[in-house]
């Protein structure tokens, strides 16, 4: 049957409009399934103590399942450069982005850009770095440790959550500022750290505050902290910038997925992470950490990572680390 033109327009016109809002719907269907969140570290650290419980709070937002899997390796650096290398960038898989992506590029070849491989979501905080002795080890105060590797040069010995992160490069500042010569033993993260301090295999750690519950219980002590002031958690131990040593670090971080991903998907993780980041329960868990709150929207957490890889060059290079 052939219609008048009228009629003809009249129903093209029609389809038109159903046509567009289907293009809308698909839009507005993300996220249609559970998202994945890598977490660079091994379970039980704080770490992913802070990301399982953001990702309740987002998922609860988003209405949709957020699964934490932990891919530890490569000083934190592991989990995220596959995601980059390999997950698709339609928002369904997103990474914790450590301190460590900006500086392990600087001291080993990687197959990963750590600016231009990433869309970079939301910062979110920062951590609150210690160095811990069990509750029994001779060492009572951070000048006791000091002293017993001046006495024993390479023979006093630290872990760290990896070559290349926060806590390993703030010791090496503190024993190049101290002159002294440490043993440093790397782990893939907290969680395995802290059972080698605990079982004797290793004399301290540096590390952030997944520490926590044993210094409360006794079974550790904290020497010092590296913030710019002392914790409201821990008064009494003061910090490395006080025993005169100059280092303060809290190394920021927040969640990047893989280049090339839709900017209203980001948009709309942004806005459910930054909800999420707001809630009180988020903010307890913050408290529980000793970590303040670091928000960056996702422009300025690309300029901030593009200005800090560039300026993270300059300490790798004054340590000795930077790759030939």
């Amino acid at each position: 049957m052939r219609f008048p033109i009228r009629r003809r327009q009249l129903l093209g016109a029609a389809g038109a409009s159903l046509a567009l809002p289907s293009t809308g719907l698909r839009a507005q269907a993300y996220p249609s399934r559970p998202i994945v969140l890598i977490v660079p570290w091994p379970a039980g650290g704080s770490t992913d103590r802070h990301h399982r419980a953001l990702a309740e709070i987002a998922g609860k937002i988003l209405n949709q399942q957020i699964i934490v899997q932990n891919q530890p390796g490569g000083g934190g650096t592991t989990g995220p450069g596959t995601m980059a290398l390999n997950a698709r960038p339609d928002g369904y898989t997103l990474a914790q982005y450590p301190m460590g992506m900006l500086r392990i590029p600087h001291m080993q070849k990687v197959l990963w850009h750590p600016i231009n491989d990433f869309s970079f979501v939301i910062g979110i905080t920062g951590y609150t770095f210690g160095f811990v002795v069990r509750s029994d080890a001779p060492f009572k105060t951070f000048k006791d440790y000091v002293e017993a590797a001046r006495k024993e040069p390479g023979k006093i010995n630290y872990g760290s959550t990896g070559t290349g992160t926060s806590p390993h490069l703030l010791m090496e500042e503190v024993a190049t500022a101290a002159k002294v010569e440490l043993n440093h033993v790397p782990f893939k993260g907290n969680a395995d750290q802290m059972q080698a301090l605990l079982g004797g295999h290793v004399m301290a750690a540096s590390d952030a505050t997944g520490w926590d519950k044993f210094v409360d219980a006794g079974q550790m002590r904290l020497l010092v902290t590296f913030g710019d002031e002392r914790t409201k958690r821990w008064p009494a131990v003061p910090t490395a910038k006080e025993l005169g040593y100059g280092v303060v670090s809290n190394s920021p971080y927040g969640l990047a997925g893989p280049k090339g991903m839709d900017p209203a998907v980001v948009k709309t993780l942004h806005d459910a992470f930054k909800k999420a980041i707001d809630d009180p329960a988020h903010g307890a868990v913050l408290d529980q950490l000793n970590q303040s709150p670091w928000y960056k929207n996702s422009a300025d957490y690309r300029q901030w990572a593009t200005d800090t890889f560039a300026k993270e060059r300059v300490l790798i290079e004054r340590l000795g680390l930077l790759a030939k």
